[in-house]
């Protein structure tokens, strides 16, 4: 396992089907909402971190992810280095140091692409441990036809807008929640790293927005972030009935 720390219009014209994969997994959480006393990238799901579990779907071979790239805060190294060997984790893929912000660990993430010529990358959340392979592949092809492709979900609930006087509803129709993974052709992601950071940037795809439009494809429900104790709960629960 391998452990290292222009227009918009201008996208990449080769054959999809030969363009390189690679897959950026963002996993610098400190486990606050959860509660916990160790980062949710490493509590233990069904036996295994879910970091694990999150990389492994990257890793399935149908989907040609030539390069996975893990982003861990410096100081966790230590620790994926020994749930790795615990593990016995040998699924390649090199580790880099995040930044004090998720577009700067993103932007770490890319830095160790610089070789790369083209292809295009993923974005995943590394405590994103469900996402179906079916999503991973749509988001891949889409981007390799559009230049961009974010999995996204129509809201189940109601949604209100506040304001001074109280709030006002929203046509959920018309709305989409965000998931990951997003992905990207990946000149197009550079030159929008290339770019400041701004408070306004909330993920990938608010960063690339100026710059390319953004294609949204279907998520999955199931693909559910951990961030509180109810989503591990129905994170086993739902690994649970696939398994």
């Amino acid at each position: 396992m391998p452990t290292d720390s222009q227009g918009p219009e201008t996208l990449n014209t080769q054959d999809p089907r030969e363009a390189p994969r690679f897959a950026i997994l963002v996993a610098g959480g400190s486990g606050t909402r959860m509660g916990a006393a160790k980062p949710k990238q490493f509590l233990d799901l069904l036996g295994e971190p879910v970091l694990l579990h999150t990389l492994r779907r990257f890793a399935e071979t149908p989907l040609r992810v030539q390069q996975c790239v893990v982003v861990l805060p410096s100081e966790q190294f230590s620790t994926w280095h020994q749930l790795c060997a615990e593990h016995n984790i040998h699924i390649p893929h090199t580790v880099v140091a995040g930044g004090a912000t998720r577009w700067a660990s993103v932007r770490n993430g890319l830095a160790y692409l610089a070789d790369q010529k083209s292809g295009t990358v993923a974005v995943h959340d590394g405590v994103r441990p469900l996402v179906p392979a079916s999503v991973i592949e749509e988001c891949f092809a889409t981007a390799e036809e559009h230049g961009t492709a974010v999995a996204a979900v129509v809201p189940k609930d109601s949604v209100r807008n506040l304001s001074q006087q109280g709030s006002y509803a929203l046509d959920r129709a018309r709305l989409r929640l965000v998931q990951t993974p997003q992905c990207f052709e990946l000149d197009l992601l550079r030159r929008a790293y290339q770019l400041p950071e701004l408070p306004t940037f909330t993920d990938d795809a608010s960063v690339v927005e100026d710059l390319h439009a953004i294609h949204l494809v279907p998520g999955d429900y199931r693909n559910l972030k951990i961030t509180t104790p109810e989503d591990l709960l129905l994170a086993e629960a739902i690994l649970r009935s696939t398994t």
